[in-house]
């Protein structure tokens, strides 16, 4: 794509586009111009104009999403998109970008680009049909419908296929992997629908990737992403507040058994396919996977039962010899593997792929036998099943440092929370973005008028044993004045399940006939279309804080457990509490009060979603009205009219109750 102004027209352009008769109102009859909208996208295209660093943070209803598009369109240079959910990123690329290049009336190609898991493999797909043991009959079931579908698809894309549950066991079947992928060698190479998304993407003027892909192209170079950057000019960061995170899970360095075993497994398989009777191949698979599983519980301890996910700090995941002497018999069992695969290289494709991953996993065993980096930090993940050995950057600093001095490009990082101060510092610190412009621009929503916010001037303390019964109860109050409409977000899933328990207890005392949907007890897009049927109460944790759009009248209270504070002994967290303090800083109003306060905009987000949306935020936490910081926590919040009593919490939300 040509540009199509002169680069000092841009922002004339950008305001002609916003302005009532502009393109935007033309095609759009119900458009309403928004001046802060226009503010942003006059911000993005000034970082275009002069390629530079710009990071935004745009309250619920400014429309930030074609106040960045609208600017990147009308430059006519290459731009990537990246978002934290793959959500977004389909609606980017299915509806916002095709409806704006419409109204625009330009020429843009556009492309979608996600990572190798997201789209079929026709070679394993092939094997799964040949020799897979699937587990039940759904299985068999979901391999047959995308063995028709695959027939037809041009894309290959696993989310065109409605219905099939992303955590389906035949999915990693019939997909592949950075490690079990042949690459040239593979028979449908040409044919690959994942090297087609790149080559569309490489030919594309916008391409629209996620947060995931992103980071591990950049640490793994696997996915195209390392090829494509340089050849842009503006890179647009959407749901920017997930970025640290997502940079910090890939840009480290980790060791999974769960990995290994997948390797002994593809090992013995392919050995017996290939090179049947010319290496002990049960014996060298078996040796691996028991020392995969060894190793789990050596960095277990006490943990070796556990349910659900545990973080292991370092120094008590490798305390004794345990440690030690798992990771070299680890290598051992690999080195023997790699060597034996190496021997018969010359018999099929696949073998010296596992050569290469043999290898590659010794590699990891022997970097987590090293002391580790300065400036990182290591700990140990805990499932039921595996364990991962991780060792990782504690931000993106350096890495966004790096990038953006490879070339002047315009980078642009947005999101509706991402900080609390005008420097946006929780953000702008831990991604290297001092020196970038910085842009609040508040919610065009009147919420005074139709927010009110509700802090219990007596509540039991967070810590005390009452706590969650008392939210539970609170809540069944709140949705039987309201007639449900309600979502009770918990910081933790323990606290989650005594909430729901309380809540449906109480409701059963109050006669209500409201049914609680809890996280968990379905997939998460059905809990949300059956709580917009009405007449119930949504109890949910961490994946319901943020993400979520459900306007109108069908949520009007929301309900927080507890302030969001981060998990002290979370070892990424007192990594970082460690390195604050080490620069004479206040680790708890810099990096815990920073931290709670985003996220608890984030979950009062979910709240007010249009310019009519009406209803009431409770936070079950007497420290916002007896902490030193408690007034800073609310300043974070939208300007929503406060409540001192529960019975005027009770009567808003009969008013709001009323037909």
């Amino acid at each position: 794509m040509e540009p199509t102004i002169a680069p000092d027209g841009l922002r004339l352009a950008v305001a002609r586009a916003f302005a009532p008769d502009g393109p935007l109102g033309q095609a759009d009859a119900g458009y309403v111009p928004r001046e802060v909208q226009l503010r942003m996208a006059e911000a993005v295209a000034t970082a275009i104009e002069q390629r530079d660093a710009l990071v935004a943070e745009a309250g619920t209803g400014v429309g930030k999403t074609f106040a960045y598009l609208v600017p990147v369109l009308l430059a006519g240079q290459r731009a990537l998109v990246s978002t934290a959910t793959k959500s977004l990123q389909d609606q980017l690329f299915f509806r916002d970008l095709p409806r704006l290049r419409d109204a625009l009336k330009l020429p843009a190609t556009v492309a979608l680009l996600k990572g190798r898991g997201s789209y079929l493999c026709r070679h394993r797909l092939a094997q799964a049909r040949e020799g897979a043991t699937l587990p039940d009959r759904f299985a068999v079931r979901a391999l047959a419908r995308i063995e028709t579908w695959a027939q037809a698809t041009s894309t290959g894309d696993i989310g065109e296929l409605e219905g099939l549950d992303e955590r389906s066991e035949v999915i990693p079947l019939v997909t592949s992997t950075r490690d079990n992928c042949l690459g040239g060698e593979c028979p449908e190479f040409h044919a690959c629908h994942v090297m087609r998304a790149r080559r569309e993407a490489m030919a594309a003027d916008i391409v629209v990737v996620n947060h995931h892909l992103f980071f591990a192209d950049l640490a793994l170079r696997d996915s195209g992403v390392a090829e494509l950057l340089p050849t842009v000019d503006v890179a647009v960061f959407d749901e920017a507040h997930q970025m640290v995170e997502a940079g910090v899970q890939f840009l480290g360095q980790s060791l999974s058994t769960g990995q290994v075993i997948d390797f002994s497994r593809d090992l013995l398989a392919a050995g017996l396919q290939h090179a049947r009777g010319l290496a002990p191949w049960a014996e060298l698979a078996g040796a691996c996977e028991k020392s995969a599983r060894d190793l789990r519980l050596a960095v277990a301890g006490e943990w070796s039962d556990v349910r659900g996910l545990v973080k292991r700090r370092w120094d008590e995941a490798s305390r004794g010899t345990e440690l030690d002497e798992g990771l070299r018999a680890l290598s051992d069992a690999l080195h023997a593997a790699g060597q034996a695969a190496s021997a018969v290289s010359e018999v099929s494709p696949d073998l010296p792929r596992l050569q290469a991953r043999a290898a590659e996993l010794a590699g990891q065993a022997a970097l987590f036998q090293r002391p580790g980096l300065e400036g990182h930090v290591r700990w140990v993940d805990l499932t039921p099943n595996q364990a991962r050995l991780t060792e990782s950057p504690l931000d993106i600093r350096a890495m966004m440092t790096q990038q953006r001095a490879v070339a002047r490009r315009a980078w642009i990082f947005t999101s509706a929370t991402l900080g609390d101060d005008d420097a946006l510092t929780w953000f702008s610190e831990a991604a290297g973005l001092e020196d970038a412009t910085h842009l609040r621009v508040g919610s065009p929503f009147d919420y005074p008028t139709n927010a009110r916010l509700y802090v219990p001037p007596k509540f039991p303390a967070p810590q005390e044993a009452p706590h969650n019964t008392m939210v539970g109860r609170a809540a069944a109050h709140c949705a039987a004045a309201l007639g449900g409409r309600t979502f009770v977000l918990t910081t933790t899933l323990r606290a989650m399940k005594v909430v729901a328990e309380a809540l449906e207890s109480e409701l059963d005392s109050l006669g209500s006939p409201l049914q609680v949907l809890v996280q968990g007890s379905a997939a998460k897009r059905a809990l949300l279309a059956r709580f917009q049927e009405g007449d119930s109460v949504l109890v949910g944790s961490q994946s319901f804080w943020e993400g979520i759009d459900v306007p109108g009248d069908a949520l009007q209270c929301v309900i927080i457990d507890k302030l969001p504070f981060p998990p002290p002994n979370d070892p990424l967290v007192e990594a970082r509490v460690k390195q604050l303090k080490a620069q004479g800083r206040d680790a708890f109003n810099d990096y815990f009060v920073a931290e709670a306060a985003v996220s608890l905009k984030q979950g009062a987000g979910r709240l007010i979603r249009t310019e009519t949306d009406r209803g009431l935020l409770v936070i079950c936490d007497t420290r916002l009205r007896q902490s030193r910081y408690g007034a800073r926590l609310i300043r974070a919040l939208p300007p929503m009219t406060p409540l001192e009593t529960g019975e005027q919490a009770l009567a808003w939300l009969r008013t709001l109750a009323r037909p």
